[in-house]
């Protein structure tokens, strides 16, 4: 249900004449947002206005939840998650399979809906329903190995057969973040369902059509509809529910949020995997290959408008090669495209929001203040979009600037010397995160090496992020305050359930028989175990 009045669809709520406010001749057809806000379980006749990044044009009024739709939800979420735990995995497989082809099929209207959302460039927008394919096609062709119950060695070989079972938890909480908002609302959830649970989803206000346009795919590709919920709302009133409802819980954001959730979950004793904030170092390396180290870096770095979990904001670079690297980045930088536009040409779109741009804005301003060197960009663009800010590179940055070792979630990244490998990997581990980090070199055993010293997550070698993101098999989380828990892999999937160990025993019992007395029980299993550990037993 939407609004309390089922002839109003949000998105027409209120006064919206184009001939009166510029900024009401809607992106979208409202029809179609309409179709997709229905599908948010709210009922308080409350909506929020949502507009574009790039120009403020009206997208839709989104209805806003109460604690009772929470409720709602979980009733619902918890009586289709008992009909789906007894669905069988292949069943499961072969939706998600089907969902692979949907979102390859409708990926340009996915685009359009990303952008006009998040107002990244065209180019980046696709990284989220590639990576949602991925993710679906993983699943839909590991869930049933992952999940098959596995036999372990019992304490009397041949005698104890022990099964160990995975049993889904239940009903998952999936709190989303705005950044990529069709990947995030939908790549954690895969592997919830795929595991037998049920999601209730919150994904971020600013981009609640992406979300939604997921939950629609999801219901075409043959999944029930009650089986994942979506609810809008403040994540202090909204979030706060689902996690005292949630039999685990998912969260992609801050840090200090992250924070907060985890101590919630603490109380009610449920788990939760929690990626948080990065303050990512790409090293390149004396014999790095430089062309191809610069490409990487300005992908690194501007990607998303460096509004990306994984992105660099910190690039360490050989002394031998500093100068003719940086040369090439600063070069390779000026000579992005930018645009807040739907077209594909664009290389770097526009910043989400005014506090986005204002964080940037600050971190630049304070770090030139204090002697810095801007090597290019530094300025906010408002004649690209309202919150555009150009990709930056700074020089000199300093502990006491503020963008030192605070994430900026901008485009702008501090350039450094280092004269040793050492220092390069004590440099990296500065600070207290640990999401992401990559290594340019031609010597890739060696980067291996370094790689396992660095206290990182994922390391990417001559790739910026995308080699380990894009790898579904390769679990992803972080190191230190950059989270807990991992998302991809057998570990995205098994998170999502309890492990249930069954043994059954056969002819002996684990106590005297035959009148044996408890002192020669004793002797005999003692001797026992000698002779296990003489045959080689675990």
């Amino acid at each position: 249900m939407s609004a309390s009045n089922p002839d109003r669809h949000p998105l027409v709520e209120g006064p919206r004449d184009p001939e009166h406010d510029p900024g009401a001749s809607y992106a979208l057809d409202p029809k179609y947002v309409a179709g997709l806000t229905d599908r948010v379980l709210a009922s308080s006749g409350e909506t929020v206005e949502v507009r574009s990044p790039i120009d403020g044009a009206p997208l839709a009024h989104i209805p806003q939840s109460t604690d009772a739709d929470v409720e709602e939800a979980f009733r619902r979420a918890r009586a289709a998650q008992e009909r789906w735990a007894r669905t069988p995995v292949k069943e499961r497989e072969r939706l998600l399979l089907r969902l692979h082809d949907l979102v390859l099929d409708r990926q340009e209207e996915i685009l359009d809906l990303i952008v006009l959302e998040s107002g990244k460039a065209r180019k980046h927008a696709f990284d989220e329903p590639l990576h949602i394919a991925l993710t679906a096609r993983y699943y839909g062709r590991t869930a049933a190995k992952h999940l098959a119950t596995e036999r372990r060695p019992g304490v009397i070989p041949g005698l104890t057969r022990v099964d160990v079972n995975h049993v889904p938890k239940g009903v998952v909480g999936v709190i989303s973040p705005w950044n990529y908002p069709f990947t995030m609302a939908l790549c954690d959830g895969l592997a919830a369902i795929a595991a037998g649970n049920a999601v209730v989803a919150k994904p971020d206000a600013q981009t609640m059509l992406s979300a939604l346009l997921g939950h629609e795919l999801l219901e075409q590709a043959g999944f029930p509809r009650d089986l994942w919920a979506v609810v809008a709302g403040p994540g202090s009133k909204v979030g706060t529910s689902i996690i005292a409802r949630a039999d685990y819980i998912c969260f992609t954001g801050s840090t200090a949020t992250g924070k907060l959730i985890g101590k919630q979950c603490a109380e009610r004793l449920i788990g939760c995997s929690l990626e948080l904030g990065g303050k990512n170092a790409m090293l390149v390396l004396a014999d790095a290959d430089i062309e191809r180290a610069a490409e990487g870096a300005t992908r690194a770095v501007f990607s998303n408008g460096g509004q990306l979990c994984v992105s660099i904001e910190r690039l360490y670079v050989a002394d031998a090669i500093y100068d003719r690297f940086v040369e090439r980045f600063v070069a390779r930088t000026q000579a992005m495209t930018l645009g807040a536009t739907l077209a594909w040409e664009n290389d770097m779109g526009t910043l989400i929001s005014q506090d986005q741009l204002d964080t940037a804005v600050a971190h630049v301003e304070d770090a030139v203040a204090k002697g810095a060197r801007v090597l290019a960009g530094g300025k906010a663009r408002p004649d690209l979009g309202p919150f555009f800010f150009e990709p930056t590179i700074l020089e000199g940055v300093t502990p006491e600037m503020t963008c030192f070792g605070n994430e900026t979630f901008g485009p702008v990244v501090s350039v450094y010397r280092f004269h040793s490998e050492a220092e390069a990997v004590e440099r990296a581990n500065d600070g207290d995160y640990g999401l992401n980090a990559a290594i340019y070199s031609r010597d890739t055993d060696r980067a291996r090496a370094l790689a396992a010293r660095i206290k990182s997550g994922t390391v990417n070698i001559n790739e910026a992020f995308a080699a380990t993101f894009a790898s579904l098999d390769a679990p992803m989380g972080g190191f230190r305050q950059s989270g807990m828990g991992r998302r991809q892999g057998a570990e995205g999937l098994l998170r999502y359930t309890e492990t249930q160990s069954v043994a059954t025993q056969k002819l002996m019992r684990f106590s005297p028989m035959f009148g044996m007395s408890d002192e020669a029980y004793a002797k005999t299993m003692t001797a026992s175990l000698r002779l296990l550990k003489a045959l080689g037993r675990a």
